[in-house]
């Protein structure tokens, strides 16, 4: 069965004449049924669609509600894809920025480039729905860690900064507290400063660890309306807590995910895991890259799990390196930097 799409297309191969480099050339008309998302998909000036011009070496002309695109072929068939798949996007209540369409063209050569926002009468999307808004894979490696979130009971996201480790485990686990597979949503992580002294905080205790966890309320924030996340934190359907108060519990019905866990000693590590209950998961996030634990000498709990654990039945480990990075494209370039081989220790 064909692809159902909001836009009808039809191609044609160039005249050989009009062959450079040897390249087969195609031509492929798109028009979309939907005109009142154009603004937004074509982008301001047309931003969006220069964008995709220079990204893939294409032509693209609009016409009223129809494109024209122009080139190799294999270009103009992913620069087609990334149109229909912004498109789809558009219908579904989300954004279309410079992100998204850089993470789509990076994609649309990967093999679970048809699974994002895909018909679910012919295979399960790619997708995360929360209230406010549906999460879809950004990089190959995303998509293969939203269906480890689907079905594994214990996960281990490793990677660097901005490649959404911790923001799509709080987005599964939103959207599972939604449909009732979980009771309860615990997100913790040490509460270790970043290489420097804070000093004494004043407060009570909430007070006093928020600043550690303010990035967890951050992602709790953007995945469900503000009023909602104040009374589920009220009612206890939503802690938030540093890993020293998992101590002695059982975290039974529960969706339980430990940000910066490179921060952990192996003893804290172990205590963590040995929390899981009944009809839990457990999602285990952190840089190896990015031990801060005072010393310096001691083992990260983080590092030392996953070597006793990786290839246990139930458990997954994702790794994610810069090009997964999906913040700002020059987020992706620092870490290499940092991280390449002429890397300054």
């Amino acid at each position: 069965m064909a692809r159902k799409s909001p836009a009808s297309e039809r191609t044609a191969a160039f005249h050989p004449e009009d062959r450079r480099d040897h390249a087969r050339r195609a031509r492929v008309e798109v028009e979309f049924e939907q005109q009142a998302t154009l603004g937004a998909l074509f982008g301001e000036f047309d931003a969006n669609l220069v964008l995709l011009e220079n990204r893939l070496g294409v032509y693209i002309g609009a016409r009223g509600n129809r494109l024209v695109i122009e080139g190799a072929e294999d270009d103009v068939a992913r620069a087609r894809d990334v149109l229909l798949k912004l498109h789809d996007r558009l219908l579904t209540g989300q954004d279309v920025d410079t992100g998204a369409i850089e993470a789509l063209i990076a994609m649309s050569n990967e093999p679970v480039f048809d699974g994002i926002l895909a018909d679910e009468k012919l295979h399960p999307p790619i997708m995360i729905r929360t209230r406010k808004k549906t999460i879809v894979p950004r990089t190959a490696v995303q998509a293969d860690y939203m269906r480890m979130l689907a079905s594994r009971d214990m996960i281990f996201a490793l990677g660097p900064a901005g490649t959404g480790k911790t923001y799509v485990a709080v987005a599964q686990a939103v959207s599972q507290l939604i449909t009732g597979s979980v009771q309860r949503l615990i997100l913790s992580r040490p509460a270790v400063e970043a290489g420097e002294k804070l000093g004494f905080l004043p407060g009570d205790m909430k007070e006093k660890v928020d600043p550690y966890l303010r990035p967890l309320y951050d992602a709790l924030f953007d995945c469900m309306p503000p009023e909602q996340v104040e009374r589920r934190l009220a009612s206890g359907e939503i802690e938030i807590a540093p890993i020293a108060f998992m101590r002695g519990r059982t975290l039974a019905d529960a969706f339980v995910i430990l940000d910066e866990a490179q921060n952990t000693t192996r003893e804290q590590m172990k205590m963590f895991l040995t929390r899981f209950g009944q009809n839990s998961r457990m999602v285990i996030c952190g840089d190896p890259k990015q031990v801060d634990i005072p010393g310096g000498d001691r083992m990260s709990g983080l590092a030392d799990a996953v070597e006793r654990l990786e290839g246990v039945e139930g458990i997954g480990v994702t790794r994610f390196t810069s090009a997964d990075v999906v913040r700002h494209p020059i987020v992706g370039r620092i870490v290499e930097a940092y991280e390449g081989e002429g890397a300054k220790p």
